[in-house]
């Protein structure tokens, strides 16, 4: 039974269904909904089990009475603003834009306007409708505060296919990082899963339980007495990444307000951090196309101080 917004669905936990989890079942039984949104909706108490709410973690038995209510969905318009933006590569399916930092990625609570979806839809009226009205053509995100290439889809087509990519590991991205210390090995590969952290709700870490794989490549670009210029090389993508393993390393990306140091970050308002080279298979013609955008003139000054006193 597919789910439809604004309706409440009820039905009966059957024998291949029973002492699972309550929001892995809702899943399957409701392809309609993310596994996400589905969690939302326990977490907000709009899923009863026999009348009561539980967590997403309660196992229903057999025979037990499961009802979603489904709300409204809220109409929620993004205004579009003349903001400037680089765009390195465009065509009819998709965009390439080179992100400043400081510029959020599409809006959220509190954050409606100034974000680089605010720039798109003045620029572009032709965006993909995957993601919803709050991230149209939003494909992947990069963190506010990092800067670099980011891909925007055009139309429906063109975002399966470039998402695909992204699930099944094949998209080329590449970051710059200038990282706290002298890393001692030349190059790595870091596997380590990443999950919300237990205690402080805002950030990520390396964590065994309710993480997901996470595997980062790196080399060693450049070394200056306290500090390493890094090439890091996502297998994956999760969230704060980069941030999140070079800190676990003991190596933490410079100017990082969550996982870094107070000093010695050189007065940066956010992290060093630069998303430099972007590859993909075109999502119409297969055709492999990778793009280049150079450090921000922040990041090259820092590097020039540091070449100075080294």
């Amino acid at each position: 039974m597919a789910a439809t917004e604004g309706k409440n669905v009820t039905f009966t936990v059957d024998e291949e269904h029973a002492a699972k989890r309550l929001d892995l079942v809702l899943t399957k039984l409701q392809p309609g909904l993310s596994r996400s949104r589905i969690q939302k909706l326990i977490k907000d108490g709009d899923v009863f089990v026999n009348g009561q709410t539980v967590k997403a973690n309660f196992c229903p038995a057999r025979g037990d009475e499961i009802s979603l209510n489904i709300p409204e969905p809220k109409e929620l318009e993004v205004k579009a603003e003349k903001i400037p933006f680089q765009v390195v590569y465009e065509d009819e399916d998709l965009m390439v834009v080179n992100k400043p930092q400081g510029m959020v990625v599409h809006p959220a609570a509190g954050n409606y306007e100034g974000t680089l979806v605010n720039a798109l839809l003045y620029y572009c009226q032709d965006l993909s409708g995957i993601n919803g009205v709050i991230r149209p053509g939003i494909v992947h995100r990069i963190d506010k505060d990092t800067s670099g290439l980011l891909l925007v889809a055009k139309n429906d087509f063109a975002h399966v296919g470039l998402a695909r990519q992204i699930k099944d590991h094949s998209l080329t991205r590449i970051y710059y990082a200038l990282v706290h210390g002298s890393v001692a090995e030349p190059a790595g590969v870091i596997d380590a899963p990443i999950g919300r952290h237990p205690v402080q709700r805002k950030k990520m870490a390396v964590v065994m339980k309710n993480s997901k794989p996470a595997v980062t490549h790196y080399r060693v670009l450049e070394r200056f007495h306290d500090y390493s210029l890094m090439e890091a090389r996502l297998e994956t993508g999760r969230t704060h990444q980069i941030r999140v393993h070079m800190s676990y390393l003991g190596y933490p990306v410079v100017g990082d307000p969550l996982y870094g140091p107070r000093k010695g970050n050189f007065g940066l308002t956010g992290q060093a951090l630069h998303a430099a080279v972007i590859g993909f298979h075109h999502p119409r013609t297969g055709e492999y196309l990778e793009f280049a955008a150079p450090l921000p003139d922040y990041f090259e000054d820092l590097l020039l101080t540091l070449r100075k006193e080294a």
